[in-house]
């Protein structure tokens, strides 16, 4: 398997943030072919010991980063890529990788 990790950063307006990404961003993201999981956060995101700057994680499982790769070309994917402009303002950061078990 692997995962899309998408790391959202603090908005100027965490409740429209979260109203855009529930409403909008999420049915896009949910279109992308080959998506097998999608969840998110719920509650602070931090540290241990310091609330940070994270606003939202996303983790969007596929079956390889190939497929991500791959499904990121589409255009449903990028569509969601697109889409992030229009509500991250905070900032967001994107990363990719196969997992194993440990």
């Amino acid at each position: 398997m692997a995962k899309l990790i998408a790391v959202y950063k603090t908005p100027k307006s965490a409740e429209a943030f979260d109203r855009y990404y529930f409403s909008t961003h999420v049915p896009l993201a949910k279109k992308i072919p080959g998506l097998r999981n999608y969840e998110v956060s719920s509650g602070a995101v931090g540290l241990p010991v310091d609330p940070g700057g994270v606003h939202l994680v996303a983790l969007l499982e596929f079956d390889s980063a190939d497929a991500i790769r791959s499904a990121l070309g589409t255009p449903e994917g990028q569509a969601t890529a697109g889409d992030l402009a229009n509500f991250a303002d905070g900032g967001v950061d994107l990363m990719v990788f196969d997992t194993k078990p440990a």
